[in-house]
């Protein structure tokens, strides 16, 4: 996996690009979490199986974290450096553009997804609310999405379950994949990256 650092209004950014051993199928951008960098283990399965599948997997790494914060900047301004990222990366871009993330990273995939002419939107345990307090939903987010949609979900994912992602959905034609574990998706990185993969060879 090769890195390279890429200018944005919030300081640069360093994205990782995981190359497919043949022709390129699409290209997947993935987003961290506020919680963590690109090296949690969902998103490194889904990069790995990923580009094994033909896709040019690229993990964009935040300003924030690039600069050793702790706290993520208002979700405008991750919206801000990961626009300016999808901009100066466009020469990486070949087939049809999925955005992705997990968790915040899933929020930014699914708020930017239609002005970047996403192709779909893959989101890791998305955080459908804080732990304990159904009544914040960032459902809109999900709904909000106006390309196709899969929720890869962890099964006691304190942030919502996969019935509650499902509810959020209803009237939507956005999909939701269950797998074992909670909101870090660390149980079974390989069933994450499985379900990941089947959507893609969907689109």
């Amino acid at each position: 996996m090769t890195a390279r650092e890429v200018g944005t209004p919030l300081g640069p950014a360093r994205v990782h690009c995981a190359e497919p051993p043949a022709e390129v199928a699409g290209t997947l951008v993935l987003g961290h979490g506020a919680g963590g960098g690109v090296d949690s283990a969902d998103l490194r399965a889904v990069a790995g199986a990923g580009s094994a599948a033909g896709w040019r997997v690229l993990l964009v790494e935040q300003p924030w974290k690039v600069a050793g914060r702790r706290i993520a900047p208002a979700p405008p301004r991750l919206d801000e450096a990961w626009t300016a990222v999808l901009a100066a990366v466009s020469d990486l871009v070949g087939g049809p553009l999925v955005l992705g993330g997990r968790s915040a990273g899933a929020r930014v995939a699914c708020r930017t997804a239609s002005a970047q002419g996403a192709a779909g939107v893959l989101a890791l345990a998305f955080p459908l609310h804080p732990p304990g307090r159904p009544e914040k939903s960032r459902a809109a987010e999900l709904r909000g999405v106006a390309v196709p949609l899969v929720v890869v979900q962890g099964g006691t994912d304190a942030f919502g379950r996969p019935a509650e992602v499902e509810a959020a959905l209803t009237g939507h034609d956005g999909t939701v994949r269950a797998v074992p574990g909670d909101h870090a998706l660390s149980k079974d990185p390989a069933a994450v990256a499985a379900a990941a993969v089947s959507w893609l060879g969907q689109l």
